[in-house]
């Protein structure tokens, strides 16, 4: 049996792991940490402490909706996730975390942009 880390739960919502193929379950949000329970297969979870959260990065549309947001860990990389109401679960997430840890990840025509200011140095030698 899976021993949550969560004394008291502040959120529980469907959610997705959005990896290669996208599995739905539930998302919990605690005083231990966050966690994620696949709805079929009780062996699949995803347990992060509060303390190994090195940031989370939320993918924000047209400066109004939140996608999906990835929580990045000190040790075992980044995990990305989406719920039914985003706002809603990354709230209950700046509770336990840094508002400075709280960050908003790069539009597509932000990576572009780089890219071409990279590209372009790399041209010109600056």
């Amino acid at each position: 049996m899976i021993q949550s880390l969560n004394k008291t739960v502040d959120l529980v919502d469907k959610g997705q792991f959005l990896t290669g193929i996208p599995t739905y379950g539930k998302i919990m949000i605690g005083d231990g940490g966050f966690e994620y329970y696949n709805d079929k297969n009780i062996a699949d979870f995803i347990q992060i402490p509060w303390n190994q959260v090195d940031h989370v990065a939320a993918s924000v549309l047209f400066n109004k909706s939140i996608s999906r947001f990835a929580i990045f860990t000190k040790q075992n990389g980044a995990f990305t996730f989406s719920t039914r109401d985003n706002k809603k679960t990354l709230r209950m997430v700046n509770k336990y975390i840094d508002s400075n840890n709280l960050v908003r990840s790069l539009s597509f025509f932000d990576v572009i942009k780089l890219g071409l200011k990279g590209l372009l140095n790399r041209i010109f030698k600056r």
